[in-house]
Order: C-alpha cells, then sequence, then structure tokens
C-alpha cells in the first residue's frame, strides 16, 4: 500500500496492530507504530486504544516503559483518553497488583469528567474489583478495598457474589470474623457455597471451631448445600485441635449426606492420625482406603492417587516421630513395589527420623542415595550428621 501511494485508514491499522497483539508479538506492533509515525501518519485514539490493550497484556516488563511512552505521546498530539482506554489501563495495573496505582487512574479519570463504568470496576479473566479487592486486603489497604466496594454500590454498580466473596476473605485474613459475617446482612447478599467456606476457614485458622460449627450447622438448615471443601475445612482443623475422633465423626456423616471424600480428606485424616500417635489406625486407614479404591470403578483414580510419595512422606513422618523405624523401612520397600518413586521431601523425612534415634550411619546411607539421584538435603539434616561424626 506504502509502495503505490496508498496511506491506511484507522482501520487497516487497527485491525493489523490487533492481529499482532493478539498472536502475542508485541515488538511487530510497536515497530509497525513507530514506522506509520515515521511516515508522517498521525494516529488517533482508536489506534493509540488498540496497541496500548496490546501491550496491557504482554508480560514482558517492556511494555511499562512503551506504555508511558505512548501515553506521553498521546498528551502531546492532545489526544484525551476515553473510558475504554482508562479501564484498559486500570486492568494492566491491577493484574500487577499495583493497587495505588490503579486508584490513582481512576481519580485521574473523574477530574477529567469521566466517570467510572461497570468495566472499570468489574473488569474479565480475572474480575478486576474481586482480584483489587484481594490484593487491596492482603497488602493491609483496608480502606482502599473498602472504598472500591461502596464506590460501586453508590453508583449503582452492584457488586457480584465473587466481588463481596474477595471482601469477606479479606476480612478473614485481617481476622476481623465479625465483619467477614455481617458482610452478607449489611449489603443484603445471599452467599453462595464459597463464601460460606472462606468464612469457615476464617474461624477454623482463628482456632474458633465452635464457632465454624454454628455456620456449618446454619448452612444445613437454610443456606446451599456443603461440599467436599467445606467438611475438608472442619475436618483439617479438628486433626490439628487433637479432635481426631470428631474429624472421623464428621466423616461419617459426610459419607451419610452423599458426599464423597477425595485424596485430601484422606491427607487430613492420615496425618491427624499420625500426629495424635495413632499409627496402627493409620497404617489401617490407608489399606481401607487403597482397597476401597482399587475395588470400585469411581476410585481407580483415587488408588492411584494414595500411591503417591506425599501419602507415604505423611506415614514415615508418623513413624520416624514415634521411633518405629522397621516399619519406615517397609513403608520406603512398599513405595518401590508400587512404583512410587521418593522424591527430595521424603528423603529429608527420613533422614530427619534416623538421626532424630541415633541411626548416623542409616542416615549417611541414605544421604548418599539421595544425593547419588540429583536431590539435595536438608542444611539441618547435613548439620546433624556432621555433628554426629565429630562426635565420634
Amino acid at each position: 500500500m506504502l509502495k503505490l501511494g496508498v496511506g491506511p485508514d484507522v482501520v487497516t491499522l487497527s485491525t493489523l496492530i490487533n492481529g499482532l497483539c493478539n498472536q502475542s508479538k508485541i515488538c511487530k506492533p510497536v515497530s509497525l507504530f513507530d514506522k506509520m509515525i515515521g511516515h508522517g501518519y498521525r494516529p488517533n485514539l482508536i489506534v493509540y486504544s488498540t496497541i496500548l490493550n496490546g501491550l496491557c497484556k504482554m508480560e514482558e516488563r517492556v511494555q511499562q516503559k512503551e506504555t508511558t511512552r505512548l501515553l506521553n505521546e498521546m498528551m502531546d498530539d492532545n489526544i484525551s483518553l476515553n473510558i475504554v482506554t482508562y479501564n484498559t489501563l486500570i486492568d494492566a495495573h491491577c493484574k500487577e497488583g499495583m493497587i495505588s496505582e490503579a486508584v490513582e487512574i481512576v481519580d485521574t479519570m473523574r477530574k477529567h469528567g469521566i466517570e467510572p463504568d461497570v468495566v472499570t470496576y468489574s473488569g474479565i479473566e480475572p474480575d478486576v474489583v474481586t482480584y483489587t479487592v484481594e490484593i487491596a486486603f492482603k497488602e493491609g489497604m483496608l480502606s482502599q478495598a473498602k472504598y472500591i466496594v461502596d464506590t460501586m454500590i453508590m453508583q449503582d454498580i452492584e457488586p457480584d457474589i465473587v466481588t463481596y466473596s474477595a471482601l469477606i476473605d479479606g476480612h478473614c485474613l485481617q481476622n476481623q470474623m465479625g465483619k467477614a459475617k455481617r458482610v452478607s446482612v449489611e449489603k443484603g447478599c445471599a452467599l453462595d457455597i464459597r463464601s460460606h467456606n472462606i468464612i469457615i476457614n476464617g474461624y477454623c485458622k482463628a482456632k474458633r471451631l465452635d464457632k465454624a460449627m454454628e455456620l456449618f450447622d446454619e448452612i444445613t438448615q437454610n443456606g446451599p448445600i456443603r461440599d467436599i471443601v467445606t467438611y475438608n475445612t472442619l475436618m483439617q482443623s479438628m486433626c490439628q485441635l487433637g479432635r481426631v475422633s470428631t474429624a472421623f465423626e464428621l466423616l461419617v456423616k459426610m459419607c451419610a449426606s452423599g458426599q464423597v471424600s477425595n485424596l485430601v480428606t484422606c491427607w487430613i485424616l492420615l496425618d491427624g492420625l499420625c500426629k495424635s500417635g495413632k499409627l496402627e489406625e493409620a497404617l489401617k486407614l490407608f489399606r481401607a482406603m487403597r482397597t476401597v479404591a482399587k475395588n470400585t470403578e469411581t476410585g481407580k483414580e483415587l488408588f492411584h492417587e494414595l500411591s503417591d510419595v506425599y501419602t507415604y512422606s505423611i506415614l514415615i513422618n508418623g513413624f520416624c516421630r514415634e521411633g518405629f523405624l522397621d516399619e519406615v523401612y517397609q513403608l520406603f520397600r512398599s513405595m518401590r513395589d508400587n512404583d512410587c518413586l521418593p522424591d527430595s521431601f521424603c528423603y529429608n523425612i527420613m533422614i530427619q527420623g534416623f538421626l532424630q534415634n541415633s541411626y548416623t550411619s542409616k542416615a549417611t546411607q541414605l544421604l548418599t542415595k539421595m544425593v547419588s539421584k540429583g536431590f539435595f538435603c536438608k542444611y539441618i539434616n547435613f548439620h546433624l550428621i556432621s555433628r554426629s561424626y565429630l562426635r565420634i
């Protein structure tokens, strides 16, 4: 076109730039853009917005430098940003975790007479406002998170349940459980099971199992159907508090409700039994779960997952802690028989167990074998072995 003396119009250039951006080849559209300017072409807002959108989708750090350059060029050409361009920039800043900068852009919009719309607060993949609220809470920016949600409501932009869940999660992260529970009442929204699970998890982390169970019972009466995450969260908390038998009682209730356990359920219960010193029960549970899983059509995948290195590591760690090293060796051999290769985590657990029970030579043998397979030994284990030999 250029050789024929025909200059591309806005549609042609925007289409080319957009196509190149979609192919994740950001250098090419930037090069094309600069080349057109070199030929005297004056891009308009549509072209600038297209290339800015492409830059913001890229993960390369060069995007910040190029974005700043383009924004400066727009200002020099007296091209005002519109709502689409602002939303693109806000979305990019939120995804990079630059919440303060995103809020500043919103303020700049208002100063230029442009009010945020639903896209500003609720971008797509991921949801901008949800992500913003989550990051703001995690960074301790409570006022910013609340400001975002309150502003949406004031402008008749109703936050969805995902946004409210982020708000609830933020309160839970700050151990503000009362405020987390009040969100649904104050905002007048019906919580889904994910939101309930967030609050239950918050109570569990605060070691307030009684409150978590109260909410669990409330869900039973008039809430959504409890899922596997609900049960696993509570069972893990029970095991951590040493109430393993209560966790098994909940497991029975879960099965009676028709909910099927998963691999995480197995890990939680095995770990709980091992840490409470109930090793025989842990082994029985492990074997029973494998037998049931192996003999059911739907359990075949679970059977293979139960033969993974993490499951064995839980058992090995439990037996090492109690000093039953013969059983540790049996489990170690069982791993090999089930085509489950130990990893660095598993080796380090065994080495530490042997050292704690004064089996220095066996720990050294394992260390040698571990290193020969390309794994790294924890510094504390290497240090303990060295000290043992120095004492000799």
